[in-house]
């Protein structure tokens, strides 16, 4: 008889994504699924709505926005076609260590002139180098471990002035036996679908965010459950955490 997944603690395993040695037609294949994963459950429309929150609070002439960790870049076209229809100016720029991701990107990409793109390392980004009104994070946070995720959320708040919103998984054996039904029907790569479940494992309790929002005590911190299974986190203002 198959044992009942353990998720009480986050897990140490890989993805197989996080493996920057994939062609880029077989790259393209996995992301595609991903984005067509985060758009049937929502998960795209959970930034975008923060976002837009964030624009409306703090109004000025010209925002720059940054996605750390931005796959294919699919994230940043909705949202820049986003800000064109609701008359937001905004520049984006978007963060990932895979060189055939970044190349990827820039190929879709190629409409967006508000898009730009560059191969980093989010853990070694320079803070005194980059200044953005407001960071994205989503579905990026869960790749690193207990030590790395500290390091980036400390220099995410140093080098944003409106905000940062953090789009992540919520570890939960639910989440992971609907997946696995779920990916039955709507995911075609074998990558996808494994992958998908490692990110569940390596997700998030609501208390373990919330510590982390403990170490940075200079902002205020919104942390809500949203469907299918995510957390957003949204850091600003003045110091409150609920």
């Amino acid at each position: 008889m198959k044992k009942f997944v353990n998720l009480s603690v986050r897990s140490k395993e890989k993805e197989l994504l996080d493996n920057c040695s994939l062609s880029n037609p077989e790259l393209e294949l996995v992301l595609k699924d991903i984005h067509r994963v985060n758009t049937l459950l929502g998960g795209s429309k959970i930034t975008k709505n923060a976002l837009v929150e964030l624009l409306i609070k703090n109004p000025q002439n010209q925002y720059t926005i940054v996605d750390m960790g931005c796959g294919d870049g699919s994230m940043l076209r909705e949202l820049a076609q986003m800000c064109r229809d609701m008359n937001f100016r905004v520049l984006f720029s978007g963060f990932d260590i895979n060189p055939q991701s970044i190349q990827i990107a820039r190929e879709k990409s190629s409409k967006f002139s508000e898009i730009v793109f560059f191969e980093k390392d989010i853990l070694t980004v320079p803070e005194t180098d980059l200044s953005y009104d407001i960071l994205l994070c989503t579905l990026t946070m869960h790749h690193f471990s207990e030590d790395e995720i500290p390091v980036f959320l400390k220099t995410f708040t140093q080098i944003t002035r409106i905000g940062v919103i953090i789009n992540d998984l919520h570890r939960s054996s639910l989440a992971y036996y609907l997946f696995q039904l779920f990916s039955i029907i709507f995911i075609r790569t074998p990558m996808a679908k494994y992958d998908g479940l490692i990110s569940i494992k390596r997700g998030f309790k609501k208390q373990e965010l919330l510590k982390y929002a403990m170490n940075i005590p200079n902002l205020k911190h919104d942390i809500r459950w949203r469907w299918a299974f995510r957390f957003l986190w949204i850091m600003n203002g003045k110091a409150i955490v609920r």
